[in-house]
């Protein structure tokens, strides 16, 4: 089989879902399948213990990674954030941490923040969203518990909606802990033939899972160690008993499996439980709790000492008889890597009712193409840090221009150069107190580097009619001037357009830069971030009615810049009609760019004319293009016209929140961007990004 190579994020759609079972069977799994298996989870509680689920993995299966790695961040730094409504810093600081432990991985399990009800950084949206942006499937766990069917189904009805409306990449569902009688109806109710799309799986109760141990309890109530072993911890509570009669009435009461609970100085009682449980004709107890800070009598310790090694454990606490017992009943069951006989029941209950060999299946075919805008953005930083490029912007003075080129200096992510008056530049920079004091200025009008590139310039343009003096004036303009330092390599990308027109930015490049070899039109995209995917907008910038050879050029530069940038493409080319249903000129331009552009690239996703309705929505596309492996699931869209496609991206930014970069000019030579006027200083920082990625290519 092939190799898994998707990440799955384990989450409980309520409050004592038991997901820590199954996630130890995903685990191993996992562990079977790579040498380099990570562990994470997006929010642990606060406080001087470690997180028990990130101990159990790391010890069960020797991971080495330090633990502060396998954590986005504690629940108190995630109050803060949102305390101060930077919900998508809280999510940019899950991912950076998550992105860290996945580069040293070959697979990484992430299992959800423990639910709470009410609280909204614990509830499935939050675990929901959080998935989305790691780029996981994501892996729901329901509780049994003492449901009947139909509240399980109303409930898995719930969840369904709930991914749905989240637009989560589901891997499957399981309803864990499921009366066995109920098991083979539920089964039959969500056969995975009747429906693929939603996959559930049901793991039966198993008592023992739900009862605590005697180290479970240790544990909970900070209880002292009297005498125990490991052995001895590991024994399971089935009921509880206090102790406060007599020796002959106490012991009509005793059940096997009984943790007894009395006082310290009950010395009878502690007696009477070490000989019942060598008794046969009483059963055994798990366990011995003595309360009031009170030890057995040191006559009855020396008489225990003698016996060796304890059949059960003695612990020890400082409360009284009433409130420990009210402090036991509320002690969960926990899987803890010390309790071997435990996680192999586990295992062997997951893997018994769960079909691995399936499920391995599943998760090598139904694998998240999620993009999110913060996925987006994140893995534009790495690509530029990675090989930093030298990236002139021409609008230097501009406040906007100042504050990007301090984020990405203090990010490391480029080299950069400020064009412009420098004394002006150096005055703004003090003024808004900008951390730019090292920062490369230089200013055209004063530069000496200006007659060379005039000279330059008048070669490349003497056959339109340019002379020298012409060609040294324009030269004055920080947009020549900086197209000019691309084009003679002192610098390997440029970004403009805050305060300058798209034609002042860009009509240099074409005169300048040029066309690549075999391309035969500059087109642009826009990269659209929505509010849980990304997509890809193209032309909405610079041709204003294509023909059909430059649609179908668009579509293809317009993948490539997809592909480059971690996005499959699949390509709808837009109309007023999909399908065959519509005629007329505009239409059949359309048909005839799609036909140019699949025998230009014949493996190329890419299908129309389409609505654009038919290219976003499954529903729709089932009705107008039901074979089609394009229309429900487009990131990548190519506009008949300019007037469609300005319009349209301005429509969709404006309407729904989104975050517009662009537009991206794909087709030249060297990398020349365009920013909008409009423009806010994240859309700057990630076009020249963007623009830095491209010079590295």
């Amino acid at each position: 089989m092939a190799p898994i190579t998707q990440n799955i994020y384990i989450t409980g759609a309520e409050q004592g879902s038991g997901k820590s079972v199954i996630m130890l069977a995903m685990m191993e799994m996992f562990s079977g399948h790579a040498e380099k298996v990570g562990f994470f989870r997006p929010i642990i509680h606060s406080g001087p213990e470690k997180d028990e689920l990130i101990q159990l993995i790391t010890h069960r299966y020797q991971l080495d990674w330090p633990y502060e790695a396998m954590y986005g961040c504690t629940d108190e730094e995630a109050y803060r954030l949102l305390a101060n409504d930077r919900y998508e810093e809280l999510l940019k600081a899950i991912l950076i941490k998550y992105q860290s432990l996945k580069s040293q991985c070959d697979h990484v399990l992430c299992v959800g923040s423990d639910y709470k009800t009410g609280d909204p950084l614990f509830e499935f949206d939050f675990n929901a969203d959080v998935a989305n942006n790691l780029g996981c499937l994501i892996m729901p766990i329901i509780q049994g518990g003492d449901r009947d069917n139909t509240e399980l189904i109303d409930i898995l009805h719930s969840v369904r909606h709930a991914i749905n409306e989240n637009g989560c990449d589901l891997l499957a569902t399981v309803i864990n802990g499921v009366a066995s009688a109920q098991v083979d109806a539920l089964r039959a109710r969500f056969s995975h033939a009747l429906d693929a799309s939603f996959p559930v799986y049901v793991v039966p109760e198993e008592p023992s899972l739900e009862r605590p141990s005697i180290g479970d309890i240790a544990h909970s109530l900070g209880a002292k160690l009297l005498s125990s072993n490991n052995e001895t911890l590991n024994l399971e509570v089935s009921n509880y008993k206090v102790a406060a009669m007599i020796v002959p009435d106490f012991l009509d009461y005793l059940e096997k499996g009984d943790l007894v609970i009395t006082p310290g100085d009950r010395s009878d009682i502690i007696l009477a439980c070490l000989m019942a449980y060598h008794s046969k004709n009483y059963p055994q107890i798990a366990g011995l709790l003595l309360t009031g800070e009170q030890e057995p009598a040191k006559q009855v310790q020396l008489l225990i000492d003698g016996l060796g090694d304890m059949p059960f454990a003695v612990l020890g606490v400082a409360t009284d008889t009433f409130t420990t017992a009210l402090n036991v009943t509320h002690v969960p069951a926990r899987l803890r890597s010390q309790n071997e006989r435990k996680i192999a029941t586990a295992l062997g209950l997951v893997e018994n009712n769960i079909n691995m060999e399936e499920f391995k299946q599943r998760l090598l075919t139904h694998k998240t193409r999620r993009v999110t805008p913060l996925m987006f953005e994140y893995e534009l930083l790495q690509r530029a840090k990675a090989n930093p490029r030298h990236i002139v912007l021409p609008e230097g003075e501009e406040e906007r221009i100042l504050r990007a080129a301090e984020i990405l200096l203090l990010r490391g992510a480029v080299k950069l150069t400020l064009l412009g008056n420098e004394e002006k530049i150096r005055q703004k920079i003090e003024s808004l107190a900008l951390q730019l004091r090292d920062i490369d200025i230089i200013d055209p009008m004063t530069s000496e580097l200006r007659k060379l590139y005039a000279k330059t310039y008048h070669q490349l343009r003497a056959h339109k009619g340019i002379v020298y003096e012409i060609a040294y004036d324009l030269m004055a303009d920080v947009s020549y001037f900086g197209t000019m330092m691309v084009h003679l390599n002192h610098a390997d990308g440029m970004v403009s357009g805050a305060i300058h027109t798209t034609q002042h930015t860009i009509r240099p490049a074409f005169e300048i830069i040029k066309t690549k070899p075999g391309t035969s039109i500059v087109s642009s995209v826009f990269f659209m971030c929505l509010e849980d995917r990304v997509l890809v907008y193209g032309d909405c910038a610079v041709n204003p009615n294509p023909t059909a050879q430059q649609l179908a050029e668009i579509a293809i530069s317009s993948a490539e810049t997809a592909s480059k940038f971690n996005l499959e493409p699949r390509i709808a080319m837009l109309s007023y009609s999909t399908g065959e249903s519509g005629k007329g000129e505009a239409v059949d331009k359309v048909r005839k760019a799609v036909t140019l552009a699949k025998a230009l690239q014949p493996d190329l996703k890419l299908e129309g004319p389409m609505q654009y309705d038919a290219a976003v929505d499954a529903s729709v596309a089932r009705t107008k293009l039901p074979e089609s492996e394009v229309a429900g699931h487009a990131n990548v869209f190519i506009f008949p016209d300019l007037n469609t496609g300005n319009n349209t991206y301005k429509a969709v930014q404006r309407s729904s929140g989104a975050i517009a970069i662009g537009p991206v000019l794909q087709g030249l030579n060297k990398p020349v961007n365009d920013l909008s006027r409009g423009c806010t200083v994240p859309d700057i920082v990630n076009t020249v990004l963007i623009t830095a990625i491209q010079a590295q290519e």
